[in-house]
C-alpha cells in the first residue's frame, strides 16, 4: 500500500490567526489566561470581536468557493463502514473550498488553512458531512483554548495588527499549540485548491455491519500532487486567485481526490486533535471524490445554503468524545443563524 506523508500548505496557530486579522481596524483586548469553558455565543463573539462582523456570512471560513461533483466508495471501506457512503454507488456531492479565519478579504497567498467541506447525498435523504483542514491536526486541544488563541490575535487599533506580546502570552499559558506551531514552520501555503491535501484533524469511529467500531483518520489526496508556494510565489501572487484556478481547473477536466483512511491502534490517541498518528498505520482507500465544477459563492449557489456541520453523520459512522469535534456543532449552529437572519 502506497504511504502518503504529511504535505501541507498552512501555518495554522498564530500564523493563521494573525494574517487573517491583519488590517482590521478593532479595538485592542488583551490575551486572557488560559481558561477551562466556553460556550457557542461565546466562540462566536470571540470571531466577530477579532475578525468583525460581516453581515449574512460566515464567522470562519469567509472566504470560499462553492463546487459540486461526485463520491465512490471502496469495498475495503464497506468492510470497516455499513455507511452507504461506501456502498460502491455514486453519491452526489456538494463541496465548498475555503480559506480560515473570518476576513474576507484575506489574500490567498496568506498562511490561512484551506479548508474542503463537503455534504454527500445518500439514499433515502440522509447526508454525511465531512469538514477537513490541510493540516493534519489542530492548534487547540479545547475549545476554550482555541478561543483564546482568537481573542489573543485581535489586531491593535494602533497599528491594525496582533500584539506581539499577547501572542508570546498566548504561547505561554497553552502549550497545546506548540505541536502545530512547529509542524508549520516547514510549510508554506499550497498554490491551489486542488493541489492540496486535505485532513479529518479528528478521530472518528467507522461501525462494521456487526455493530464493531473502528477508530479512523482520514484524508483526502489530490491526483495532481500536493504543492506547496514557493517565497518567490508567495510574494507574486495575486490577492484572489484560488478561485479563479479552481474554476478553470474543472472546465478542462474533474479535480480528484483519493479518500485515504488510516486505521487506530490500541492507545493511539482519539480524543485530542492536536497529537497525531504514526504514518505506519495500516491505510487504505476508502473512495474517490470527483470534483467537476465550480462557481463563485453566492446566493443561490448550491453550498451557500449549507452549514457544513461536521456532525451531521449517516449510520455507519460516529463521533468520538474529542471535546473539540462535539462543540463545532452548537458553534456551527450559533454562525448559522445568525448568517440565515442577515446578522
Amino acid at each position: 500500500m502506497k504511504s502518503y506523508s504529511f504535505r501541507s500548505g498552512a501555518r495554522f496557530a498564530f500564523v493563521t490567526l494573525v494574517s487573517a486579522a491583519t488590517g482590521a481596524p478593532m479595538l485592542a483586548l488583551a490575551a486572557p489566561p488560559a481558561s477551562t469553558e466556553v460556550t457557542a455565543p461565546q466562540m462566536i463573539d470571540a470571531f466577530e470581536g477579532t475578525f468583525g462582523v460581516h453581515a449574512g456570512q460566515r464567522r470562519n471560513h469567509i472566504k470560499g468557493t462553492c463546487a459540486v461533483g461526485e463520491f465512490v466508495g471502496t469495498t475495503d471501506a464497506a468492510a470497516l463502514s455499513r455507511s452507504a457512503l461506501f456502498s460502491g454507488k455514486t453519491s452526489p456531492v456538494v463541496a465548498r473550498f475555503s480559506l480560515g479565519g473570518g476576513s474576507p478579504e484575506v489574500p490567498d497567498s496568506a498562511p490561512a488553512p484551506r479548508g474542503m467541506a463537503l455534504e454527500f447525498h445518500l439514499p433515502g435523504g440522509a447526508l454525511q458531512h465531512i469538514t477537513m483542514i490541510n493540516v493534519p491536526i489542530f492548534a487547540a486541544a479545547s475549545p476554550a483554548s482555541f478561543r483564546d488563541a482568537i481573542l489573543a490575535a485581535k489586531p491593535d487599533p494602533r497599528t491594525g495588527h496582533p500584539d506581539p506580546e499577547k501572542i508570546k502570552a498566548y504561547a505561554a499559558t497553552h502549550p497545546d499549540a506548540t505541536a502545530l506551531t512547529e509542524l508549520a514552520s516547514h510549510h508554506t501555503p499550497t498554490a491551489n485548491y486542488y493541489q492540496t491535501t486535505f485532513f479529518s484533524i479528528h478521530t472518528f469511529k467507522f461501525i462494521d455491519a456487526k455493530g464493531t467500531e473502528h477508530p479512523v483518520k482520514w484524508r483526502f489526496v489530490p491526483r495532481d500532487g500536493t504543492k506547496e508556494m514557493t517565497a518567490a510565489e508567495m510574494k507574486a501572487a495575486p490577492h484572489d486567485f484560488l478561485e479563479k484556478n479552481l474554476i478553470e481547473r474543472t472546465r478542462k477536466a474533474p479535480a480528484v481526490w483519493d479518500m485515504i483512511v488510516y486505521v487506530g491502534e490500541p492507545g493511539d490517541p482519539q480524543d485530542d486533535p492536536t497529537l497525531a498518528w504514526p504514518e505506519s498505520r495500516k491505510h487504505f482507500t476508502a473512495g474517490t471524490l470527483t470534483i467537476t465544477q465550480a462557481t463563485p459563492q453566492q446566493k443561490g449557489v448550491a453550498c451557500e445554503s449549507v452549514n457544513f456541520d461536521p456532525l451531521i453523520m449517516a449510520d455507519g459512522i460516529a463521533p468520538t468524545n474529542d471535546p473539540v469535534l462535539l462543540f463545532r456543532s452548537p458553534a456551527y449552529a450559533v454562525s448559522f443563524a445568525k448568517r440565515l437572519s442577515g446578522q
